[in-house]
């Protein structure tokens, strides 16, 4: 499947990048999917989607397919029922709530040099809730956001200190999701991409990079 996902991911190679491209309505949550523009979340989850959805073979593969992936990986349980609180809105969750339903492996723990982040606020979605179109016109959402936050603090995170990257690059493989962990409160991760070995056998990161304005294929981690 990593070797899927990496051939899905580089269809979507040099798209534009665009922020906040989850924020479709004010009230009612939907799994949607955006061709147009991704930004670094997005990204992955749409190649995922795709590499997971052909592997049910079809004659022909409609919109609503790639959708069911979607909301089976963005949403806790694999389920959306229209309510903003049920998707994953921080990445440290996805890997927990996805390996304990078997969509992915999460690997960091188990890694050379691994250590644990202690005495993070999580706390992005309630102190910028003005950049969030459903918390900004549904106040009633914030309080409940700070409990999820507060969920999500006390998960047990590990990360790669940046000196120990180079020791753990020949374990990492096509398709890995790779989230690049921040030192700053707020969430754990600040950033999502894609590992992609490529022909000379580095392994690149591939992201939709703000910097860039684009999906691209970048350095090696």
């Amino acid at each position: 499947i990593g070797d899927r996902i990496v051939k899905f991911a580089r269809e979507l190679h040099g798209l534009p990048y665009e922020n906040f491209t989850l924020e479709i309505d004010d009230h009612i949550e939907s799994p949607s999917v955006n061709l147009n523009g991704l930004d670094c979340w997005t990204f992955f989850e749409q190649a995922l989607g795709m590499a997971r959805m052909i592997a049910v073979e079809k004659d022909q593969y409609t919109p609503s397919d790639l959708l069911k992936q979607i909301e089976f990986t963005r949403y806790r349980g694999g389920v959306c029922g229209g309510n903003y609180l049920e998707r994953i809105h921080y990445l440290a969750e996805w890997f927990f709530e996805n390996d304990a339903r078997g969509t992915c492996r999460h690997l960091t723990k188990d890694l050379p040099g691994a250590e644990r982040i202690h005495d993070r606020k999580i706390q992005e979605m309630t102190v910028l809730w003005k950049h969030y179109r459903y918390l900004k016109n549904n106040p009633e959402l914030r309080a409940p956001m700070k409990t999820w936050e507060d969920y999500v603090a006390a998960m047990p995170v590990y990360h790669i200190p940046k000196a120990k990257v180079e020791a753990v690059e020949p374990k990492l493989q096509n398709g890995d999701v790779i989230g690049i962990a921040t030192r700053h409160d707020g969430g754990f991760c600040s950033h999502v991409g894609l590992i992609v070995r490529t022909d000379d056998g580095v392994a690149r990161f591939m992201h939709a990079s703000r910097n860039y304005k684009k999906v691209v294929i970048d350095k090696s981690i």
